[in-house]
């Protein structure tokens, strides 16, 4: 069952289901969706000089990503082609029983902006701040401005609480994270970590 406004509402009031800071309620609660903010800060990947990424390597994951922050008054420009990580300016917390999807709003896919690539859910138990997997599918550069709605959660409610939701005890790489993460596949057990 997807959560209608008046459940985000009485969630949100209970205090199980946390976004915020959500500073304008009336406007960021739609009928079955809370809109997101952009944050200021961006990962930018490099291509220059470099063959390629061996996704074990921690290392050239982070050589290969330079991080920009946009003053509050200022813009990121997105160019065709383009494809940089985000962050949303709220920060939230999903209860156990409830798994959240991270969708790009209509008004930004009309500019051929999409917010995520393929990291759509979030799931029960995550905390923290929404990376955005940005890209500009379109033939014109968009300008991106903190603060604006640039994508929205849609909740859904699950037959039963998660019995191991994200977090500490899963070993979860991004519970907790504030801006945006590069990834951190390198900690997956297949490529000798232990998640």
């Amino acid at each position: 069952m997807i959560l209608s406004d008046a459940d985000i509402l009485r969630r949100l009031e209970t205090g199980d289901l946390v976004v915020e800071p959500l500073d304008d309620p009336d406007l960021q609660i739609q009928p079955a969706s809370v809109d997101l903010r952009l944050g200021r800060t961006f990962l930018e990947f490099q291509h220059a000089n470099i063959p390629c990424i061996h996704p074990t390597s921690e290392r050239e994951v982070d050589e290969y990503v330079e991080e920009t922050v946009v003053d509050e008054d200022g813009e990121f420009i997105l160019h065709p082609g383009d494809f940089v990580l985000g962050t949303t300016y709220e920060r939230v917390e999903i209860p156990p029983d409830l798994i959240a999807h991270v969708q790009g709003r209509s008004s930004m896919g009309r500019l051929a902006i999409v917010i995520h690539a393929t990291a759509g859910i979030i799931d029960p138990g995550y905390r923290g701040q929404i990376t955005l997997e940005l890209s500009n599918l379109g033939t014109a550069p968009v300008a991106l401005t903190p603060d604006m709605r640039i994508s929205q959660l849609i909740f859904t409610e699950l037959t039963s609480r998660a019995e191991r939701p994200y977090g500490s005890g899963r070993g979860s790489k991004y519970q907790d994270q504030s801006g945006p993460q590069a990834s951190k596949i390198q900690g997956d057990r297949e490529f000798g970590g232990d998640q």
